[in-house]
C-alpha cells in the first residue's frame, strides 16, 4: 500500500473519533464514521473542527465544505466499505466493547484493511488476540485535540506485520504528525508517564499543597510543559483518566491507584472541558 489511505473508517464519533476523521479527510481520504448514537452530532463535530482550523489559518475558507464533503456517517460497522484501507477504533476504554468492535470490523472489511485501535492504555496484544489475523492490527494512539496535536504513538505487538508498521508510519507522516514507535505494554509510553504525573498532581491538590492553577503553572513555567497536568486531565476527560488509571493499577500496581478526589469529581459529573468543569472552569461543553 502506497500513498494516502483512499478510504478510512473511524468507529466512534466522539471528540477523538471526529478529530481523527477530520485529519484524514483534510489529507484527502474519504472517511466513514460509524456512530450508533447520533450520526449528525458526529458530522457536526468534524465541521466545527474544520472551522476552527480555518480560523487558525490551517485551511482556506473554501476548503471547509470540500473537506466536510469527504466525511459521511453510518450506523453500523457492517456498513463500512469493504475496500477501506484503514479502520481506526475510537470507542470508550472498555476492553470488551473494543473487542466487540474490532471483531466486527474484521468480519466487515477486506483482508488487506489495516485495523487500528486508538486505545490509550489497553494492551494491543490483548485486543488483537480476538482477531483472526492480528498481523494487520496495530495501535494508533492519537492525542486530544487531534488536529492540533503533533504526535501519534504507534504501538506494535510481536504479531504486528513489519509492513503494517511501515505503512502506518507513512500515513502518520502524511498527516503532518510525528510518530513514536513503542512496543506493546499497558499505558504504552505516553499514558503511563502522563497518568503518573496527573495522578500525583491530583494528590497534591487533595493534600492542599497548592491550588490547581498554581500546580499547572509550576509545570508550565518550571518545566516548559505546554499545559499543566490538571488542565491536561480536564482536556482528556476525568472519566477517561480514571478508567486509564484503574486499568494501569490492575496491570502495573498500586502506584497508579486513582486518588479519591478524582473518583469524587467523576461521580459528581465534573468531567473536565466536555462538562464545563473539572479541576478548572471551562466555558460551555464540547462533548
Amino acid at each position: 500500500m502506497t500513498g494516502i489511505p483512499v478510504r478510512v473508517g473511524v468507529v466512534g464519533g466522539g471528540r477523538m473519533g471526529a478529530g481523527i476523521a477530520q485529519v484524514f479527510a483534510t489529507l484527502g481520504s474519504m472517511v466513514t464514521i460509524v456512530e450508533t448514537a447520533d450520526r449528525q452530532a458526529a458530522l457536526d463535530r468534524v465541521v466545527t473542527g474544520l472551522r476552527r482550523a480555518d480560523e487558525r489559518g490551517k485551511l482556506d475558507g473554501r476548503e471547509v465544505d470540500e473537506v466536510a464533503g469527504r466525511v459521511s456517517a453510518v450506523a453500523a460497522v457492517h456498513d463500512l466499505p469493504t475496500d477501506t484501507d484503514l479502520v481506526v477504533e475510537a470507542v470508550p476504554e472498555v476492553p470488551a466493547l473494543k473487542v466487540d468492535v474490532l471483531t466486527a470490523v474484521e468480519d466487515s472489511v477486506g483482508a488487506r484493511t489495516v485495523i487500528a485501535s486508538n486505545t490509550s492504555s489497553i494492551s494491543i496484544a490483548e485486543l488483537g488476540a480476538a482477531l483472526t489475523d492480528p498481523r494487520r492490527f496495530i495501535g494508533m494512539h492519537f492525542f486530544n485535540p487531534v488536529p492540533a496535536s503533533s504526535l501519534v504513538e504507534i504501538v506494535r505487538t510481536p504479531s504486528t506485520s513489519a509492513s503494517v508498521v511501515d505503512v502506518v508510519g507513512g500515513w502518520v507522516s502524511m498527516l503532518g504528525k510525528s510518530e513514536v514507535l513503542v512496543n506493546d505494554s499497558p499505558g504504552f509510553a505516553t499514558s503511563r508517564l502522563g497518568v503518573c504525573l496527573g495522578l500525583e498532581a491530583i494528590r497534591m491538590l487533595e493534600d492542599g499543597v497548592a491550588d490547581a492553577e498554581s500546580i499547572d503553572r509550576a509545570m508550565e513555567l518550571g518545566y516548559r510543559h505546554p499545559m499543566g497536568p490538571l488542565r491536561s486531565t480536564d482536556l482528556v476527560g476525568l472519566d477517561v483518566r480514571l478508567a486509564i488509571a484503574e486499568h494501569l493499577e490492575s496491570t502495573l500496581g498500586e502506584r497508579f491507584s486513582p486518588p479519591q478526589l478524582l473518583r469524587d469529581k467523576v461521580a459528581r459529573g465534573d468531567l473536565g472541558r466536555k462538562s464545563g468543569r473539572g479541576f478548572h472552569e471551562w466555558e460551555g461543553s464540547t462533548s
